[in-house]
């Protein structure tokens, strides 16, 4: 946008070529824009994600979030979510709107960590607070209809209606949303707001399975064990707790350890058990540590 002038984006290029040349950060950062989208200059992503990198080693927030946004999105270097995740964390931290933004992304979805509905509100908020159009939207859409629905499930700063919470949880599965569409799922398998419904669960389970859902999985890998919704099928309950286990989720990890102590699904190993019983203990799951302490009286 031009201000008293009309654009010229090979003028705004060398402006921010000479700030850079003299360390200032956000000339720096904004030098790695142009290269990144040609503005002014030949698209040079390797020179952009240099340029955000020298920003970021400066701890400066909007280079780590364009450093982040790089390795998400694999931009001048090889794509890497973990890193792209410490980047964001970093810089959402020191107040980076974006960053924030990106963040709660990250954990809505299990981007480059195990997804947590209640962290990609606190930073959509956060976001928001500071006038991120788009992270207002997201709160006011799937985010908002799934922690409204929390509220009423279980009564947080109002009286529990199930009914409520159940149709709240319907809108955000419409929306695709995996949590909605796992949530939905709990409430048909203990009949939260809705008759029980073992079969439409396994479905709904399934679904969210499909889109890496870890609770999914893993409750998917429930139905199969106990024969709830579908015929039981222990092999492919062990798969999917492996999945899941090997995703992080303690319930997951302790399922695993049960089929490996039982030999159900998968030959017997106790050595087996004890790691991935420890594996939760580790997470807090009680009934782990309790399962963890027996074995190692027996050995």
């Amino acid at each position: 946008m031009g201000i008293g002038t009309e654009v010229d984006s090979q003028k705004a290029f060398e402006l921010y070529e000479s700030v850079a040349d003299l360390e200032n950060l956000h000339g720096i950062c904004n030098l790695g824009v142009c290269y990144e989208n040609g503005i002014g200059t030949e698209i040079n992503e390797q020179k952009a994600f240099k340029l955000y990198q020298k920003a970021a080693d400066l701890e400066h927030s909007e280079g780590m979030n364009n450093l982040g946004y790089c390795y998400n999105n694999g931009i001048g270097t090889d794509f890497d979510e973990k890193k792209a995740f410490k980047l964001y964390q970093k810089a959402a931290k020191l107040g980076n709107e974006f960053a924030q933004y990106n963040l709660a992304l990250m954990y809505e979805f299990g981007d480059g960590i195990e997804e947590n509905f209640d962290l990609a509100i606190y930073w959509f908020k956060k976001s928001a607070e500071q006038g991120n159009i788009n992270a207002q939207t997201n709160l006011k859409n799937s985010l908002g209809m799934y922690s409204l629905g929390k509220c009423y499930e279980v009564g947080i700063g109002t009286d529990v209606n199930k009914q409520k919470a159940f149709e709240l949880y319907h809108k955000v599965a419409d929306l695709g949303n995996s949590h909605g569409i796992y949530c939905l799922g709990c409430c048909y398998d203990d009949g939260v707001g809705i008759d029980v419904n073992k079969e439409k669960a396994f479905k709904l389970y399934q679904m969210a399975a499909d889109l890496g859902h870890i609770f999914g999985i893993n409750n998917l890998g429930c139905c199969y064990d106990n024969g709830h919704g579908t015929e039981v099928n222990k092999k492919k309950a062990f798969e999917l707790f492996q999945k899941a286990a090997i995703l992080g989720n303690d319930f997951a990890q302790y399922n695993l350890a049960l089929m490996y102590a039982d030999g159900k699904g998968v030959e017997k190993n106790i050595d087996l058990a004890i790691y991935w019983f420890k594996k939760s203990a580790e997470q807090g799951d009680q009934d782990a540590l309790s399962k963890l302490n027996k074995l190692k009286k027996i050995e």
